[in-house]
């Protein structure tokens, strides 16, 4: 197996991802874990705080596909999954792919689709796979869906079912920048544009991560304090 340095390639990807965004270091840290560690993850935050440039610039500095899906109220099911399409030169239906089809996939303001549509992403997001016309089709991989989302108390917003996030790993909050960050972006007029960013990690350092991860030795003490905490979020707040 060839050798691979983690602590290098994460240097790597937040210098290139830091010529875009500033600020979001740890985030970049997080995505990138939910990565290698197969998941799925929801970005929350008000309009304005470089969501959708953070995904596309960590897209970006990666050696793998990318597709962006900006959910809206007249979004359909299949404009995400994909559609069977009639082809008069063949005289029979053929397979149209969505944009679902890509490595890293981001559903950009998802929560302003109705339930319906965002269910469209079940499937894709909990077995790796979407069923066009009766038949199954796996995606690539690795996959990982990224979503976007405003706050509910904005209008034109469908707060997510229950179903839907439990199929996320991580969920991160986004805040207003401190003073000295947004000192920055108002001095460096390059940032925000994706243009800049280079691929530095590639798709074979990323499935050579992912192959690392199961052999990470995790203590049954450790894995103990992490149950016993779940189970303390899931008790009723008198018991807290």
């Amino acid at each position: 197996m060839n050798s691979i340095n983690p602590r290098q390639i994460m240097d790597k990807l937040l210098k290139e991802v830091s010529k875009s965004v500033i600020g979001y270091e740890h985030e970049v840290k997080l995505l990138f874990a939910c990565l290698i560690a197969s998941g799925h993850a929801l970005i929350e935050g008000y309009p304005g705080l470089a969501k959708t440039t953070l995904v596309k610039a960590f897209a970006k500095a990666l050696g793998l596909s990318f597709s962006r899906i900006q959910f809206t109220p007249d979004l359909l099911p299949s404009d995400i999954t994909g559609s069977l399409i009639f082809n008069p030169k063949i005289g029979d239906f053929e397979v149209r792919f969505g944009p679902i089809f890509a490595n890293i996939v981001l559903a950009d303001e998802v929560n302003r689709a109705p339930p319906k549509v965002q269910s469209a992403l079940l499937e894709a997001m909990q077995e790796g796979q979407v069923t066009i016309g009766g038949k199954s089709y796996e995606l690539p991989k690795p996959f990982m869906i990224i979503a976007t989302q405003n706050p509910i108390e904005l209008e034109g917003t469908y707060p997510l079912p229950e179903a839907q996030l439990d199929r996320f790993m991580i969920r991160i909050r986004l805040g207003y920048p401190s003073e000295d960050i947004e000192l920055k972006i108002a001095e460096n007029i390059d940032l925000g544009n994706v243009n800049s960013i280079n691929t530095v990690v590639s798709k074979e350092e990323v499935d050579l991560l992912r192959s690392l991860m199961h052999s990470v030795y995790v203590d049954q003490s450790i894995t103990r304090y992490i149950v016993n905490l779940i189970r303390l979020r899931g008790m009723p707040a008198m018991l807290s």
